[in-house]
């Protein structure tokens, strides 16, 4: 799995850490059981604070998508959030909410938005169909 981060971006490094480990997972490049660096590596390869790569791996574990066993590492656990699915439901809508907003202040029609939005799922679907499959071409 690899993980890149955008020192000069916003969003806090432990936030990029876990969107890369999220991604990777909906992608289908990363799956159940596979490792993830120790926190030393990890923080050495993306020269970044070991602090901030051991937040980003307890957010991780926090939502259910890896496990930490004491002197293996942390692992991809491949199942979803544990949340309730009230709770999922509303971080869903507060998440597209926010997505939303920003491409309106981008200048985008919702017809642009929509479209943006399935081509984003379809990839995904894609990506998580094929590493389902063993596969990687496109039917």
């Amino acid at each position: 799995m690899i993980i890149r981060i955008d020192p000069q971006s916003a969003e806090p490094l432990f936030e990029q850490v876990v969107f890369a480990v999220k991604a990777a997972v909906a992608k289908g490049t990363a799956k159940a059981g596979d490792r993830l660096p120790s926190v030393r590596d990890l923080a050495r390869e993306l020269a970044i604070n070991p602090n901030t790569v051991v937040r980003a791996y307890e957010v991780l574990e926090r939502d259910g998508v890896i496990v930490r066993r004491q002197g293996a590492g942390c692992f991809l656990t491949g199942r979803g959030s544990d949340l309730a699915a009230t709770e999922r439901r509303k971080q869903l809508v507060d998440l597209l909410r926010r997505a939303a907003t920003e491409a309106f202040h981008l200048g985008f029609p919702a017809a642009d938005i929509e479209k943006a939005l399935r081509q984003c799922l379809d990839e995904m679907q894609f990506a998580a169909d094929g590493a389902n499959k063993g596969e990687r071409k496109k039917p």
